[in-house]
Order: C-alpha cells, then structure tokens, then sequence
C-alpha cells in the first residue's frame, strides 16, 4: 500500500520553462499596451505641440501661469507676455498647453476694420439720441 520512492520521483517532473516565462511576458504585454505605448503617445504630441508653437499663441507653462507668446528664438525659448507690459522668457520644454492658436495677420485687419465699423455706428447710435 505504501507507495515507492522511484515512482514518487518520476512524478516530479520540472515543468516547462517557456510556460513558467509565459505569465512575465502576459504582464510585460499588459504594461506596454496599458502604460507605456498611451505615455510615449502623449509625449510625442507634446513635442509636436510645443515645436508648432508660434507668436500670438496663448499658452500655459507648467508652472500654471497664461500668456499670449510675443517672440520665439530659435534657442528653444520664448518671450511671453503675462501682463500689459510685463514679458518673461520661458524654456519651449516647459509649456504645458496652448490654449489658443494665433490668428493670421489678415484676420487681425479685418477685426480693426470691424471694430471702426462698430465704433461709427455706436457714434451715429448716439447722435440718434441726443435728436430724440
């Protein structure tokens, strides 16, 4: 009834090292699809982002501060103006969004020819007024 050692011993076989690897590479797999390939995605957008960023961009550095670029220099810098009158220079790697894209230059003559064009019927709006 008792059982042999020699047939014990041949029951102990060792498994198969490719399926002792199989649940590491299941895992690695795992962390590539989930982590790292969505990470080094969001990286290259952001280097894209930040090589795309022009004079009239609104921007926000990762420190939290807003500002419209007024001049980008080739040296991976660029001068942003976070107030009337009030220009800092900021590092291209340090921008954590651009908020707004700037316009052309034709679309900035057409705002002013609109905006005398309001201005003149405000003025003629009031003159309406004092007739009254």
């Amino acid at each position: 009834m008792l059982i042999s050692p020699a047939y014990a011993q041949a029951a102990a076989t060792a498994p198969n090292p490719i399926l002792q690897l199989l649940p590491l590479v299941a895992i690695f797999a795992i962390f590539y699809f989930l982590i790292i390939r969505p990470q080094q995605k969001r990286m290259k957008e952001h280097r894209e982002m930040v090589a795309a960023v022009r004079r009239g961009d609104r921007v926000v550095t990762s420190g939290g501060i807003i500002g419209k670029v007024t001049k980008v220099m080739e040296d991976d810098k660029l001068t942003v103006e976070i107030a009337d009158g009030v220009r800092v220079e900021v590092v291209k790697a340090t921008l954590s969004d651009v908020l707004t894209k700037g316009e052309p230059l034709s679309s900035k003559d057409g705002g002013s020819s609109k905006d005398a064009g309001k201005a003149a019927n405000d003025a003629s709006g009031d003159s309406k007024a004092d007739n009254a």
